[in-house]
């Protein structure tokens, strides 16, 4: 009787049980694709939210901000300024072309799939923006600032006060172009480091704003150097070079 009972509550050879042995390994594995899945899709919607709301990572393709920032490098770009964190004189910010500062610049031709792949993974911010038709430069005056180059000293002055731009690249000097300007509402006056290899507001009189950026083109303000990792550096606002600067009389 036991041997009868064991032989019927044994499954026969080619019965369920022999099935289900032989797709479990494939089970599994479809398992582990599914779960990997999910992950990855989590994953660039997490980046992609991140990129819309709060940072940004862009490359460095000019010498402009030298030695601040050198070519190559990455940044990470915090979209909560201008809007919840208020722009400052010292920023460093990252810009649209406001018109005519730059020439159109090709993009690379990886191929369908290639640019297809570029394109998605930009997007979600998994890869560098392109910074192709963007500038980075620093804040050196604000809405209703009157910025002026040079006094006897050879120094900028802000609103009737020099600042000491310790951020210079070495060997640069204030501006080799003399200007007076007052900065317009809702736009920004805005130098490289590297002052004297860099197109910024003072050679570009012609365009809207006679040089000076609207605040509606600022993408946001670059707070960290993340690449290469030896550069792994905090992009400060160099505030005390502005310490003594008063408001202007009139903003925008």
């Amino acid at each position: 009787m036991v041997d009868q009972q064991a032989r019927h509550e044994s499954p026969p050879p080619d019965g369920p049980g022999r099935r289900s042995r032989e797709r479990g390994p494939l089970a599994g594995l479809l398992a582990a694709l599914r779960e990997a899945v999910v992950v990855v899709v989590a994953a660039l919607v997490l980046s992609l939210l991140v990129k819309t709301f709060l940072v940004q990572a862009f490359y460095i393709p000019s010498e402009s901000m030298e030695d601040t920032l050198l070519v190559g490098d990455r940044v990470l770009v915090s979209q909560l300024t201008p809007g919840p964190v208020a722009l400052q004189r010292g920023d460093v910010v990252v810009f649209e072309d406001p018109g005519g500062w730059l020439q159109p610049q090709p993009e690379p031709d990886r191929g369908p799939v290639g640019n297809a792949v570029v394109d998605v993974l930009t997007f979600v911010g998994v890869l560098p923006s392109n910074s192709g038709q963007h500038l980075i430069k620093r804040v050196i005056g604000l809405p209703g600032d009157h910025v002026v180059c040079c006094d006897a000293q050879g120094l900028t002055t802000v609103n009737g006060v020099a600042i000491h731009e310790d951020f210079l690249k070495p060997g640069s000097v204030s501006s080799e172009k003399s200007f007076d300007v007052t900065v317009p509402p809702n736009s920004l006056w805005v130098e490289g480091d590297n002052r004297q290899n860099s197109g910024d507001s003072r050679y570009h009189p012609g365009s809207p704003g006679g040089g000076a950026v609207p605040v509606d083109d600022v993408v946001g303000r670059a707070v960290v150097i993340v690449w290469p990792l030896d550069r792994l550096t905090w992009l400060g606002r160099h505030a005390e070079a502005f310490a003594g600067v008063p408001a202007a009389s009139s903003g925008g």
